[in-house]
């Protein structure tokens, strides 16, 4: 029974223990040894010299489990001053140095892109930046180039061309090709070690009969031919999506230039989780496998590779600063927009909150990006590419439910009085000077914008409807465009064209 005498409070809780310090009571996770000075994720705390293998060994071991790179191929480093793209650059030159256990056998070069006009810097801040840039890229000792984005305003419609493209490596080529290259090494070493000093430079560092390159300042008037571009665009995700197509055409053609048939880029895995959560959202889900993985094979000749995919931002921060890996600050064209400016700044708003919340949020999107495959459809593969981005056009004419569907409908629908034989309004005025004036379905402006529209993958599409006009556009996109149309109308018209017989020419000669 109860007693009167009874205490029947709660008992007093007691605080939860602290949780013991990383620096004091905890070793490392990897020798336990040492005193850990970096906690990636919550019980993996390294010291120093192990989270410098661990962070090395991933790079390493994205190189090495893809075997894209062979032996001897010159590889083009796109620097953009950041922290993942200058933890890159600084990864192949500990790769090259001779203290390095395995070194790195190909030759790389760095290229860095001065997007000073399209974010609104002055020429001031401009010439600062390049002056700091020039200093780092110096300190590396590999050729570099530095090339303004004006410089898209002089390229050639032939950028826009996917050029053949070899067959991929099998494991015995690069096996082969490895085979090669020690061999080589070997019969400099019986030639004495000054011999090979002098030969593991000329096999493992960049050629000295390539000199560094440095932009020439952009004259005024391409300056302002490209402000009044991205000025002319409404929204700030079709700028960024813009900016991103004009630096890749760039980078593309100083590869090509130069003769890089390799262009590593430093995303990081953070950084493809957000940009796959941000393509799936602008339309361009058929080409997760190529904007995200490891190679992207689209442009033929040049393969863009992506070797710190496997490093989170937080682990290349903490080694920039604790291996004091040198970094350009460079605002972007989004730098000090609000959360919901673009659809880049609110998935990557949205991407980083939940990562707090949930910490296996970036690497969940991430391995979902490692399954996908690059498999186009059948009958697609050889089919017309993107005019801007240069993928293969994924177009379904039968399911109207797609949105490449709704847009080929509408088109069947202004064929259909056609076919039926009704009666269709011309567009062509009549009476005097008829003859002189040409259809607008074939010269008139609005439709070479609708011939523009036609000749881009759907994402590319939604971009283009915030460009207000097609004018300010650089004038290698618009010499391709007209190309692919004429082409377009040779082939179609190509069956009627009236063609002279053998017989024909024979009598002719007689």
């Amino acid at each position: 029974m109860c007693q009167a005498s009874e205490d029947y409070a709660e008992p007093v809780r007691e605080d939860p223990p602290p949780v013991p310090r990383p620096g004091r009571e905890q070793k490392c996770v990897k020798c336990a040894e040492g005193l850990p000075v970096v906690v990636i994720r919550a019980g993996d705390a390294f010291c120093r010299d192990c989270f410098k293998a661990f962070y090395v060994h991933k790079f390493r071991a994205m190189l090495g489990k893809n075997r894209l790179i062979f032996p001897g191929e010159k590889v083009l480093l796109a620097w953009s001053g950041g922290l993942s793209s200058s933890s890159m650059v600084w990864q192949v030159l500990e790769g090259l140095s001779q203290d390095s256990a395995k070194r790195l056998r190909f030759v790389p070069g760095i290229i860095y892109v001065d997007e000073g006009a399209a974010c609104g810097q002055s020429p001031e801040d401009r010439a600062k930046t390049l002056a700091e840039v020039k200093l780092v890229l110096q300190s590396t000792g590999l050729p570099w180039h530095v090339v303004t984005l004006e410089e898209v305003f002089g390229l050639s419609p032939s950028v826009l061309r996917c050029a053949a493209q070899e067959p991929a490596g099998t494991e015995e080529a690069y096996k082969a090709a490895v085979d090669s290259f020690l061999q080589k090494q070997h019969v400099l070493e019986a030639e004495g070690s000054s011999s090979v000093a002098q030969g593991s430079e000329q096999l493992c560092s960049p050629p000295s009969q390539d000199p560094p390159g440095m932009a020439g300042s952009p004259t005024a008037t391409q300056t302002e031919a490209l402000s009044r571009l991205f000025n002319s665009v409404k929204t700030l995700t079709a700028k960024e999506e813009l900016l991103q197509t004009l630096r890749t055409h760039l980078i593309l053609h100083v590869a090509r230039t130069h003769g890089y048939c390799k262009v590593m880029t430093g995303e990081s895995c953070t950084r493809l989780a957000i940009k796959l959560m941000t393509n799936l959202a602008l339309g361009r889900g058929a080409f997760l496998a190529w904007d995200t993985g490891f190679s992207d094979e689209r442009h033929g000749d040049v393969v863009l590779v992506r070797p710190m995919r496997d490093h989170t931002l937080k682990e290349v921060a903490f080694y920039n600063r604790l291996f004091a890996v040198p970094s350009v600050f460079t605002p972007a064209i989004d730098t000090k927009a609000p959360e919901k400016a673009s659809i880049h700044r609110l998935m990557e708003a949205f991407i980083l909150k939940l990562q707090t919340q949930f910490p296996s949020t970036v690497s969940t999107v991430y391995r979902t990006s490692e399954k996908l495959v690059k498999a186009p459809r059948e009958g697609c593969a050889d089919g017309p590419r993107c005019l801007l981005c240069m993928c293969v056009l994924d177009i379904d004419a039968v399911d109207s439910a797609t949105a490449f569907g709704a847009q080929t409908s509408s088109h069947l629908s202004q064929m259909l009085p056609v076919e039926a034989g009704l009666p269709t309004p011309s567009c062509c005025g009549a009476g005097e000077g008829q003859a002189q004036r040409c259809c607008r379905a074939v010269c008139g402006k609005e439709d070479m914008q609708a011939f523009v529209q036609e000749q881009l993958c759907y994402g590319c599409r939604v971009n283009m409807k915030d460009l207000s006009s097609l004018d300010p556009l650089p004038p290698y996109i618009l010499a391709e465009a007209q190309l692919r149309t004429q082409r377009y109308w040779y082939l179609l018209f190509q069956e009627y064209l009236i063609q002279d017989s053998d017989e024909e020419e024979e009598t002719g000669q007689s």
